[in-house]
């Protein structure tokens, strides 16, 4: 079992990637172009992203990421013991905060509320702005605590 874990570690390492990678996008282009269109197009668009971007694929990589991280802090917890023990646990915790729940606790319900509301109506408007705002900074702490992780992972398995 004890030889699973830099295994473990290489996976976490690309899945804090990929998905810093995909924020990264959003953080630095995406939404940008999206705040340029009219105000319905853009609600029109982020809506549909919002659904399309449920995927097996993402999902696994977002909260699948977020598993391995478990596993990871329990494993430490456990008492396992290897170098870059630190790094390892410092990458699992910024991931598991920084992704997962601030996904949940924060984009998804500006996520929701975006869904809700009518495109075209003043408070779609207001709705929309308030979602460009938010929205990206907790985007911005996705993007940075994904790539920190995988920093951390990647120093880890040094």
């Amino acid at each position: 079992m004890i030889k699973l874990f830099p295994t473990l570690t290489i996976i976490a390492a690309i899945g804090s990637g990929v998905v810093g990678g995909v924020f990264f996008a959003f953080s630095n282009f995406i939404m940008a172009a999206l705040a340029r269109l009219p105000v319905p197009q853009g609600i029109a668009a982020m809506n549909s992203i919002n659904i399309t971007v449920i995927t097996p694929t993402f999902m696994t990589a977002l909260f699948g990421t977020g598993l391995l991280c478990l596993v990871l802090i329990a494993a430490v917890l456990m008492g396992w013991s290897q170098s870059g023990l630190y790094w390892l646990l410092a990458g699992a915790v910024i991931y598991l905060i920084g992704n997962p729940i601030v996904t949940m606790v924060f984009n998804v319900p500006l996520n929701d509320a975006l869904a809700a509301v009518d495109p075209a109506s003043a408070n779609g408007a207001a709705v929309w702005a308030n979602h460009l705002n938010h929205w990206v900074m907790w985007n911005h702490v996705r993007t940075i605590t994904a790539i920190v992780s995988m920093a951390c992972f990647i120093f880890a398995l040094l």
